[in-house]
């Protein structure tokens, strides 16, 4: 007797299905990594976002950047870059022109806490995806970019 291939079946069915697994996936991973970041450096993930978005920008943010960058209102961010000024790992600096403004940025201290961080994190990410090989991490990253890019162009129908 032959089975019906289940991949052939209803397409709008095995998407919703790769939906639920990835979404499955991502939580699992993200609980893990919060979980991680909690017990062993006495941080949290919104912390690291914050600090990685700084250490990518180099010169530093506006809040209103930051804020962009990591897609959160500007009260989610103001509250951990407070508590970042406090531990001396981030500066504010007024905005040359622009009074209301705050440039964000690294100190010293702070490039230093969040390489130890994302060298760690880094580490947990190859461990949690360590069966995938290194190509075809890339295809897969590349068709999530593409899903992405196609969500972000796609009108509301």
């Amino acid at each position: 007797m032959n089975r019906p291939d289940p991949i052939a079946g209803n397409a709008s069915k095995q998407r919703l299905r790769l939906w639920l697994a990835l979404l499955k996936t991502s939580r699992q991973i993200e609980a893990e990594v919060r979980e991680r970041l909690r017990t062993r450096h006495a941080t949290t993930l919104p912390r690291f976002d914050v600090m990685a978005a700084l250490y990518r920008a180099g010169t530093g943010l506006k809040m209103s950047e930051l804020s962009g960058e990591l897609r959160v209102s500007n009260g989610n961010v103001t509250g951990i870059v407070g508590r970042l000024v406090a531990d001396g790992q981030v500066v504010r600096v007024p905005v040359e022109g622009d009074r209301r403004a705050m440039l964000v940025r690294l100190t010293a201290k702070g490039r230093e806490v969040f390489a130890g961080l994302a060298g760690n994190h880094e580490d947990w990410i190859n461990q949690m995806l360590g069966g995938i090989d290194g190509a075809r991490a890339v295809d897969l990253a590349t068709e999530l970019r593409g899903i992405t890019s196609f969500i972000d162009e796609e009108p509301d129908t």
